[in-house]
């Protein structure tokens, strides 16, 4: 595993999916994307603000958490801690691609699930690395 892709390269793709997740849904947030195209569909205007919030929370945090994890941030007496979250990041991301597959909506399926995988993938690497 180790050999298939650096460390420092999962970080960095990891941090730049993040930083383009919060643009995204910041976009979203201000209807120049539509929402119709996550959270499987089911996202309206009664409930836009709420899901999107709390997907901007968890999209900072995760990039924090990885950012601890490569050095960008001290994770100082932390270390261990961070080294937990990062395999729940990694579990997070699976799970999240298996939602997507199972959405009805056409880009969760084809564009998020196979993006979701990747990103899996770069999350395990980095959760294995010492």
């Amino acid at each position: 595993m180790k050999k298939l892709i650096s460390a420092k390269l999962a970080e960095n793709v990891l941090l730049v999916a993040l930083g383009l997740l919060l643009i995204f849904h910041v976009l979203v947030l201000l209807k120049v994307l539509p929402a119709n195209m996550i959270w499987g569909g089911q996202a309206n205007a009664g409930n836009l603000l709420m899901l999107e919030s709390i997907a901007l929370v968890v999209t900072m945090l995760f990039g924090l958490t990885i950012a601890a994890k490569t050095g960008y941030v001290n994770a100082g007496k932390f270390a261990g801690v961070v080294n937990v979250l990062v395999w729940l990041i990694f579990a997070f991301l699976l799970l999240n691609t298996l939602g997507n597959l199972a959405s009805g909506v056409s880009a969760e399926n084809f564009i998020f699930a196979p993006i979701t995988l990747i990103l899996a993938f770069c999350a395990f690497r980095l959760a294995i690395e010492k």
